[in-house]
């Protein structure tokens, strides 16, 4: 069977993990590793037993023959890195967000049709056992029509943190989510938040997206002491809680509770493992670049309601 050699572009606080997690995959080799920090790009390549590190993206995709390789820098190079390494022919995963704007997004997009080869976006959430398990569960009419879904990701700012504020580090999860679980682009936004703590970056918000078939509500803020991951999907006939970091889900229905039994599995390592045989069977894998593309979009459409206190209209759907 066919090696897939991929190569961890920044090895910081998450991208180790990503080479961790490539290096526990049959079949898989991470042919390289590199960070601006030399060092850093060292150590993780000396601990995960990686032959070659290097500073310089640049440097990898001319020296190796990649299948892919894992975008893990700050968002603000997302997009350069992205189309580098699209245009020297090699498939990418780039953590979320996309970009750090809308429009390097859709020049992703662009690089994406030109080269033939795949982009997917790190949306880790939709690879939680607990998401998996709602999503069968509203596929088989468990809870009926969707009326609406709250989802709260609060908690004390990440130091990881540099280049984005609250609404495309952390809400963007939530907004993926939204898509994911109505199967719809939002309509419009409206959304309250602001800098409670934190000067240059947006350290709280809450935000209502509208579809055509329901709502999703919004919550997420660096501040709060405890750490907070839930969703609760309500449908016209039950009511799906979802616990992202125990992955438990509780199914509440007029005559029965139940709290199916799930096997705990590493998210980032189920993606990951997917993103791995798309590559194999040469097929697109989902979140793509226009779901990346689409969820940056409603960020800033968040953002410009925040300022503007005023309802943003979206209309995704030609992207």
């Amino acid at each position: 069977m066919e090696v897939i050699k991929i190569g961890v572009i920044g090895v910081g606080f998450w991208g180790r993990n990503h080479v961790r997690v490539f290096s526990e995959i049959p079949n898989v080799e991470v042919e390289a590793v590199c960070d601006i920090d030399y060092e850093r790009a060292k150590q993780v390549a000396l601990k995960y037993k990686v032959k070659n590190y290097h500073t310089s993206i640049d440097e990898v995709l001319e020296k190796y023959d990649l299948h892919a390789v894992s975008i893990c820098t700050p968002s603000i190079s997302h997009a350069e890195l992205t189309i580098k390494s699209l245009q020297a022919g090699v498939n990418v995963f780039v953590e979320k967000p996309l970009a750090s704007n809308l429009e390097d997004c859709l020049k992703v997009i662009d690089a994406v049709k030109s080269s033939g080869k795949i982009v997917m976006t790190g949306f880790i959430e939709r690879f939680n056992p607990a998401v998996r398990k709602a999503r069968e569960l509203l596929d088989s009419g468990e809870v009926g029509d969707i009326i609406m879904t709250h989802s709260r990701r609060i908690g004390q700012w990440p130091e990881r943190v540099g280049d984005v504020g609250v609404v495309k580090d952390t809400s963007i999860h939530d907004i993926d989510l939204a898509r994911y679980i109505f199967r719809d682009d939002p309509l419009s936004v409206y959304a309250k938040g602001g800098k409670q703590k934190h000067i240059r970056l947006e350290d709280h918000v809450q935000a209502i997206l509208s579809f055509k078939r329901g709502t999703a509500f919004i919550e997420a803020n660096w501040l709060t002491p405890r750490k907070k991951r839930e969703m609760y999907i309500t449908g016209a006939e039950g009511v799906i809680t979802i616990q992202f970091l125990t992955q438990q889900i509780i199914l509440e229905k007029a005559d029965i509770v139940l709290e199916p039994i799930i096997k705990y599995e590493e998210p980032l390592k189920v993606e990951l493992e997917y993103f791995v045989e798309s590559i194999k069977n040469k097929v697109k894998p989902f979140p793509d670049e226009v779901d990346g593309a689409k969820a940056v979009a409603i960020a800033e459409s968040i953002l410009e309601s925040i300022k503007k206190n005023k309802v943003v209209e979206l209309n995704l759907r030609d992207m």
